[in-house]
């Protein structure tokens, strides 16, 4: 066979198969795995954090891993099952409270105790993330966590203004997790559980007085335009803070490209938890800024010494907590101090 036969035959060879070689090329070269979370998509949640994480990590792979983001509950079911949604690869990542199963995930409770956190998202965050890198791998086993995070101080949002602790008397008011619903009771609430989706509406059929919630997301269920009065607790440790999870279905984690599982744990970790907190407290301004501007609203700094009242009275969930956790097989008193030292180390 002389050369240039040999070349129109190799020629040949190569055109019959470049399109098995292009499919096999595309279909290595991307991969899209689906967020699924319970917010609008106008949410600052979206908007500040995971959109930019997103194209951040697309960017980082030359757009081989794409995030696709599916929010408002769009694929289907409740916020309290989107945990097991992950575990299960209905999504290939969620975004989710674990208070919105409580009970289930005991060890994280221990930022969500009254007055333990600080009132910035970024030492919270930081915080955490480091505190569940050291505590909480064995509880999140069902799933790859890529990070966990908490929102800054929670705020008291009702349609009556709260000044002092007797203010708080039957005051209907939705809570967020177990713990915050205790520490609401023991402040004289009446603590009212239910998905944040559903609290608009709750708010104007008067099934609910308020809400508590950190600014971050009054603007995205519009409390700010269905009750007039919101009372912060100044200084750290606050209140509360609600703890949250980027959890990502272990076999589709485990079946990337070794190259992109790299990318992603590159932009997992303690920098997702950073991005989410410096996301939350700068929407945490902007909303301020949003609901002074609207007239009628009226925004409460609460004294110190209502402050310390408030401490006194929910020190009782601090050590029902404790006890329970303890009796439970968990090192409750060893979780806590941990928690208080990563807190004040990230302060």
């Amino acid at each position: 066979m002389n050369l240039s036969r040999r070349a129109s035959l190799a020629l040949g060879i190569g055109a019959l198969a470049s399109p098995l070689v292009v499919r096999d090329l595309k279909a290595q070269a991307q991969v899209t795995l689906r967020l699924h979370h319970f917010l609008p998509p106008a949410s600052n949640g979206q908007q500040r954090f995971l959109a930019p994480w997103a194209q951040r990590i697309e960017q980082a792979s030359g757009g081989r891993l794409r995030i696709q983001i599916f929010p408002a509950m769009q694929l289907g079911g409740t916020p309290p099952q989107l945990f097991d949604q992950a575990r299960d690869g209905v999504a290939d990542i969620v975004w989710t409270l674990p208070g919105n199963t409580p009970g289930r995930f005991p060890r994280i409770e221990a930022f969500e105790l009254p007055f333990v956190a600080s009132r910035r998202a970024i030492t919270n965050s930081r915080a955490l993330q480091e505190y569940g890198e050291q505590h909480l791998v064995e509880e999140f086993r069902e799933v790859k966590p890529l990070c966990w995070w908490a929102h800054d101080h929670g705020v008291i949002h009702a349609n009556k203004r709260v000044a002092r602790l007797e203010d708080m008397s039957g005051l209907r008011l939705r809570f967020p997790t177990r713990l915050c619903g205790e520490a609401l009771r023991a402040l004289g609430a009446q603590a009212i559980g239910m998905p944040i989706p559903q609290v608009p509406e709750s708010l104007a059929q008067r099934v609910l007085d308020g809400t508590v919630v950190p600014w971050e997301v009054v603007p995205a269920i519009r409390v700010h335009e269905l009750v007039r009065y919101h009372t912060e607790i100044p200084g750290s440790p606050t209140l509360y803070t609600a703890t949250f999870v980027l959890a990502m279905n272990r076999a589709r984690y485990d079946g990337l490209p070794a190259d992109l599982r790299q990318i992603l744990d590159a932009n997992s970790g303690m920098v997702a938890a950073s991005m989410a907190g410096e996301a939350w407290d700068a929407a945490a301004e902007a909303t301020l800024t949003i609901v002074r501007a609207r007239p009628g609203n009226t925004i409460t700094s609460l004294p110190q010494e209502e402050v310390a009242r408030f401490r006194t009275a929910t020190q009782g969930v601090t050590d029902t907590w404790l006890r329970q956790a303890t009796e439970r097989g968990l090192p409750a008193e060893r979780l806590l101090a941990d928690a208080r030292a990563a807190l004040q180390k990230h302060a």
